[in-house]
């Protein structure tokens, strides 16, 4: 029998000691995360498992939660890092297809909390723009509560669950997040320069952020595209009305984040498909993918290639995400290309992102066999069938111009330990 709960008794539900699957993405269940941090007293010994990412969700604060409840995580940022001294936040480094193969095999939870669209006239509520590692969760749960909120729209190519299946319901009305971001001119450079690598009729992928916006609106004018991404924004749109997708292909990803227009329009917009993560993050379907062109951000590269995603100045700020996923899928895939795409400098440029070897006090995210291409506002370093020496003078010639005889010295010391 489903039991009715008011928002502010969502935590009375749990008891100490259980395991709870919490997503991230552009739903999360923000009500049931404010109880629990309000009462803290219901999360004693809990377990949760979560896949909120920086960026794009509100995040919670672990440490309002009992001392005694444990969550792990895909992801880091500043604000947990007390939290990973103290053990009460555990940091998995796992790609998102590793995650789904630790759901399917590894994971088994007492309860998982969702945000869907009320039932329709055949009883079934729609995840709508928020699926992610959801229809795995499900079936590894022995209990779901369900936030029912009319905000959340219902995509007609996304998953859906049946209002039966869920044990416990609340009731709520929570306007959905929004995810804008803006753009600068060495944004549009590096734009530029990626569409100039896609052909008419590629697969691509290409996340959120600067340059994924401003990388649609750079390919407005490319025809036949075809979108199959793990984060699908603003640009989806900005592409379909310019005519520059396939609409005989079914548009995919895990997560539709952007604005409230975004929202309502791809209600409407019926070759959109919003999947899972079993499915977006596939190996086997990536592989298959004629011109899959996965770009892909970075925070620092390394003249031999290496990409770090993840460490800032030491600190661990990220995770990998996706990136690896589509990154080996890109090099792997028929006239396939893994692209990164990131500035040339920051801290108002006196710091290069291009770097002489990534140091210890960062991590390589991907490895230099998973790229094909970097690329900065610069230009493109091709590395595609590249020596280790040819490799390493075209990052340089990527770099900000005053950097570059500083990384070309510190390579030539680098070459003589080879």
């Amino acid at each position: 029998m489903k039991r009715h709960i008011r928002a502010e008794q969502l935590a009375d539900i749990l008891s100490p000691g259980e395991s709870v699957y919490v997503p991230g993405g552009i739903a999360v269940p923000l009500a049931f995360l404010a109880d629990l941090q309000a009462r803290p007293e219901h999360s004693r010994d809990l377990r949760l498992l979560t896949s909120i990412a920086p960026g794009i969700d509100t995040p919670f604060d672990v440490e309002r939660l009992d001392p005694s409840a444990i969550v792990s995580g895909l992801f880091m940022q500043p604000s947990l890092r007390n939290a990973q001294r103290a053990g009460r936040y555990r940091l998995l480094p796992m790609s998102y297809g590793g995650f789904v193969r630790h759901l399917r095999e590894c994971a088994e939870f007492d309860l998982s909390v969702l945000q869907v669209s009320p039932p329709d006239a055949n009883g079934q509520c729609s995840l709508g723009p928020s699926v992610e590692f959801l229809p795995l969760a499900v079936r590894r749960s022995r209990r779901l509560l369900a936030l029912i909120n009319p905000s959340l729209p219902r995509i007609p190519g996304a998953v859906s669950l049946p209002y039966e299946r869920f044990d416990h319901i609340c009731e709520i009305d929570t306007p959905l997040p929004e995810y804008r971001t803006d753009s600068d001119e060495p944004t549009r450079a590096i734009a530029g320069h990626i569409a100039g690598l896609i052909a008419d009729g590629s697969t691509l992928q290409m996340g959120l952020g600067k340059v994924p916006s401003a990388l649609a609106r750079a390919l407005r004018g490319h025809r036949g595209l075809r979108l199959f991404s793990g984060m699908l924004s603003d640009g989806l749109r900005e592409l379909a009305e310019a005519g520059a997708l396939d609409l005989d292909f079914a548009h995919t990803g895990c997560v539709v984040a952007g604005s409230r227009e975004l929202y309502a329009w791809s209600s409407e917009f019926t070759p959109l498909r919003v999947l899972g993560c079993e499915v977006t993050h596939d190996a086997r379907t990536l592989v298959g993918l004629e011109r899959f062109v996965a770009v892909n951000s970075a925070l620092e590269v390394d003249l031999f290639g290496q990409c770090n995603l993840e460490h800032a100045e030491g600190r661990a700020v990220s995770g990998a995400g996706g990136a690896p996923d589509f990154a080996r899928a890109a090099r792997l895939a028929p006239a396939g290309r893994s692209i990164i795409a990131l500035n040339a400098t920051y801290k108002r440029g006196s710091v290069s992102r291009i770097v002489p070897c990534l140091d210890d006090l960062s991590i390589t995210s991907l490895s230099r066999i998973d790229v094909d291409l970097v690329v900065t506002e610069f230009g493109v370093a091709d590395l595609r069938g590249a020596s280790v020496q040819q490799r390493a003078q075209a990052l340089i010639g990527i770099a900000a111009p005053d950097f570059r005889p500083a990384l070309q010295e510190a390579w030539e010391k680098i070459c003589q330990r080879l």
